[in-house]
């Protein structure tokens, strides 16, 4: 067993670690540019290419669509929770702990771990995710975008691209298969490299409370995606990805959205590098209970 997860866990924490220590270092690193093409252009290719290559029922897409919505629904009500408890801002504290990390860790860690097919449950969910994040995450955040910057997202672009493919069965000319394919294998390293780089430039305050709400976010995400697998009663192999996916640490992406609502950012920024490091410990627990 330890074997199998040291091969999970241990590529996506060395490409990590290649770019956490390239920025300490001070070497050059295009944050901007390299976000903007993974997101532009390596994202939407790995969705088309991996639902591309699998053979992905609609009924699981859905399923997996629907369990998703129910994780963020059980994450947000314990988001509101920590809140009222704690005294913290809503609008800060609640997208954190509904919009995990599922795009840089969760799909290099659910193909790992599960092969072609569990990445491709892995886009299901990271795709229902990235819609809720920048339709009700913005608006939660206060940083509401328009609609017209909605649907000219990539991600909600390559979601309209996805669903011929899952609901009509329609087959990707060769070229284009062949083109996506080549655009999506830069993703999963980049995703990983830029995660890394994004780490080194966050700054660690209050680290108390960081590793108590991020430690919190954890757990409660692998118990909330255990809970909607049993109850909409999935397989083996989607109940094991959607725990796994909804396990994941708070996303950079929070930070950005309080940054640039100018809400707290440094809270959001602490649970972000707290809620990693921990994952580097809870990871290997939630993966030896689904394998």
């Amino acid at each position: 067993m330890l074997a199998s997860l040291s091969a999970i866990l241990a590529p996506v924490f060395i490409v990590a670690g290649i770019g956490y220590l390239w920025a300490r270092k001070g070497f050059d690193y295009p944050t901007e540019f390299v976000a903007r093409m993974v997101m532009t252009v390596g994202t939407p290719s790995l969705v088309l290419s991996t639902l591309s290559r699998t053979d992905l029922q609609a009924e699981a897409f859905l399923s997996m669509a629907g369990a998703c919505s129910l994780c963020l629904v059980g994450m947000a009500l314990a988001g509101w929770l920590a809140c009222r408890v704690g005294g913290y801002q809503w609008r800060v504290l609640m997208p954190a702990f509904m919009f995990p990390n599922t795009g840089n860790m969760g799909l290099p860690i659910s193909l790992y771990a599960f092969g072609e097919h569990g990445l491709a449950l892995a886009v299901a969910f990271f795709l229902t995710l990235s819609v809720f994040q920048f339709t009700l995450g913005l608006a939660i955040s206060g940083t509401a975008a328009s609609f017209k910057a909605f649907v000219r997202n990539p991600i909600v672009i390559s979601l309209a691209g996805a669903m011929p493919i899952i609901f009509l069965g329609v087959e990707l000319p060769r070229w284009l298969a062949n083109t996506v394919d080549l655009l999506g294998g830069m993703s999963i390293p980049l995703m990983l490299l830029t995660l890394g780089v994004s780490l080194a430039s966050l700054r660690l305050r209050h680290v108390g409370s960081g590793l108590l709400l991020g430690g919190l976010r954890l757990v409660l995400g692998a118990a909330v995606g255990w809970l909607a697998g049993l109850v909409l009663g999935m397989g083996e192999l989607e109940r094991a990805v959607l725990m796994v996916q909804s396990s994941m640490p708070v996303a950079v992406f929070n930070y950005l959205m309080a940054v640039r609502a100018n809400r707290e950012p440094e809270q959001v920024a602490n649970l972000v590098m707290c809620s990693t490091v921990l994952s580097f410990a809870w990871l290997p627990l939630v993966l030896s209970w689904t394998l």
